[in-house]
């Protein structure tokens, strides 16, 4: 069983407290630090200061590269199961 390890990420001037799977902090810290960066973007670019909003407009792009990456893979695993499938009929016709 993994162990747990306690931590608390800033986001946002704000600090939350986790307990993760210890083989899960290098990631977590990672997205953290890439909220973080997304929030000084838009900070910068669209002079807001609301958390809340920046939150929001992060939570926003980081949904949509979700998605349509998501939508991607979907796509990429379609052809792939296709091409495997042309392939066994391929050989089934050959060895028959």
């Amino acid at each position: 069983m993994s162990e747990k390890l306690s931590i608390k990420i800033n986001i946002a001037n704000r600090l939350y407290p986790m307990k993760i799977n210890k083989e899960s902090e290098e990631q977590i810290r990672l997205a953290a630090k890439n909220i973080e960066e997304r929030i000084k973007f838009y900070e910068k670019n669209y002079e807001i200061n609301d958390k809340q909003d920046l939150l929001a407009m992060c939570l926003i792009e980081f949904a949509t590269k979700n998605k349509s990456q998501s939508q991607f893979y979907k796509s990429e695993m379609s052809d792939i199961t296709n091409l495997l499938n042309q392939i066994n009929n391929t050989l089934s016709e050959k060895l028959s």
